[in-house]
């Protein structure tokens, strides 16, 4: 293949084109993944938020009972995979998993970690920090959001708690949002772009193979030819055309030479008959 000029052009243009749009489909590919992850953590704490802003009154009256209903009730929507609250101490105090209650959170893990890495726990994360993603018990793929809660001015002026001005954080608000439709929708995203990427590649390797055929092979081809037919002998009646401007030079002197062979061949039989003086 290689040794045909058309293997020589159209290889090495068909592996350049095919590796960057393999390379510009990954980089776009990572750049709206890494958007379509943004914007679910966001959505995810802006989901924590709310719950925290529909939860205030029933912390500052220490209802329990309101706190309780309105988590759970958050909870049975879909695609929340859990919600629960634990306070300072790590311990659960609310929960849409029964099982969870009063059980202690293991600070270092990976929801955690993040706030108490050091001797001194951390009182705020960015954004992007608060997200965690991991397989549940289920085998489901969640993305949770650890949001504080923190001991507001209202908080601790209130005559029902305890709590003193200088603890910052009172606990944490941790909630799950499966990720199920998230990856559904990125793997229908990159398919669709795979589809695409190969559209671009036939018909970019396509139209370049046209383009190289019909103004490049198929001229070479006719060159070709007229020097096959100016070696075997044969004369070409008439200068042959459509020839690029490169090429057409070349067909010009080969059509030149055929045509002085055969003044030369005609004047050698004419010398032969006797109808030419030699020294003429």
């Amino acid at each position: 293949m290689f040794k045909t000029l058309a293997g020589r052009a159209l290889v090495p243009v068909g592996i350049a084109v095919t590796g960057f749009v393999i390379v510009c489909f990954l980089l776009l590919y990572s750049v709206i993944k890494n958007v379509v992850n943004r914007d679910t953590v966001g959505y995810a704490t802006n989901l924590a938020d709310t719950i925290l802003r529909s939860t205030r009154y029933a912390m500052l009256k220490s209802d329990r009972e309101m706190l309780t209903t309105i988590i759970q009730n958050i909870g049975r929507q879909q695609g929340v995979e859990h919600i629960r609250v634990f306070n300072k101490q790590g311990i659960v105090q609310i929960s849409t998993k029964k099982k969870e209650l009063d059980r202690q959170v293991d600070k270092k893990t990976e929801g955690c970690i993040g706030c108490h890495a050091g001797a001194i726990p951390s009182a705020s994360l960015g954004r992007m920090e608060q997200a965690r993603t991991f397989t549940n018990g289920e085998g489901r793929k969640v993305l949770a959001i650890m949001s504080p809660i923190y001991n507001e001015p209202e908080c601790f002026n209130a005559p029902c708690h305890v709590h003193p001005p200088a603890q910052k954080v009172l606990g944490t608000l941790d909630i799950g949002l499966s990720r199920e439709m998230l990856l559904k929708s990125l793997a229908a995203i990159r398919n669709q772009m795979i589809v695409f990427t190969v559209m671009i590649l036939v018909l970019t390797v396509g139209g370049v193979t046209a383009l190289l055929r019909r103004s490049v092979f198929l001229p070479l081809q006719k060159l070709r030819l007229l020097a096959m037919q100016v070696e075997a002998g044969e004369h070409p009646e008439a200068h042959p055309s459509h020839f690029p401007r490169e090429l057409d030079r070349i067909a010009q002197s080969l059509y030149n030479l055929s045509q002085k062979n055969q003044s030369a061949g005609g004047d050698q039989a004419a010398i032969d008959k006797g109808t030419v003086p030699k020294d003429s």
